[in-house]
């Protein structure tokens, strides 16, 4: 998957994705993914694991935080990538809503925002999962300023002014 968001971002941005943001990284298991595809790719990191960022933190550029606390954290961008994977459906909407919104300043090409929502046939652990339409995904993106372009793929509004419609997903 981490190829398929890189020449998604390289086809938008024309140009090499230089470097990346993970959202609620964990152990940074993307990490590898993104620099297998980009060796040359900056990587950072943050994850609310006091755990992850102590035995990881140091090697793989992973600060302690959420997707919340993204603007007090200071992270130098903008970035060609963003990834939030398996992190969206379990964050309250006011924190949701201000971290969607750090994540939107913080992108100048995609964002890959993978999330499952109460129309997916899921299975797992859902003590924590926060059961929301598709639509309240896609309303709360596009408030925060980003457009679809498919596959859990979003791009800033600025950047979409200028693709193809038929680039853009209408759903």
């Amino acid at each position: 998957m981490a190829r398929t968001i890189i020449s998604v971002a390289e086809q938008l941005l024309e140009r090499r994705v230089r470097n990346a943001l993970d959202v609620g990284c964990g152990e940074g298991l993307w990490r590898a993914a993104l620099l297998s595809a980009r060796p040359s790719l900056r990587y950072a990191g943050i994850d609310p694991s006091a755990y992850a960022v102590r035995r990881f933190g140091a090697r793989r550029n992973i600060r302690q935080g959420d997707i919340a606390s993204l603007a007090a954290l200071r992270i130098r961008g903008p970035f060609d990538v963003i990834i939030c994977n398996d992190v969206l459906h379990y964050v309250a909407t006011p924190e949701l809503r201000t971290g969607m919104r750090g994540v939107a300043e913080r992108l100048r090409g995609v964002a890959y925002l993978g999330l499952f929502t109460s129309a997916d046939d899921i299975e797992g652990d859902m003590k924590t999962w926060l059961r929301r339409p598709p639509s309240f995904y896609r309303d709360e993106f596009a408030r925060a300023g980003l457009r679809s372009v498919g596959m859990h793929c979003w791009i800033p509004a600025p950047l979409a002014e200028s693709r193809a419609a038929l680039e853009l997903s209408d759903a």
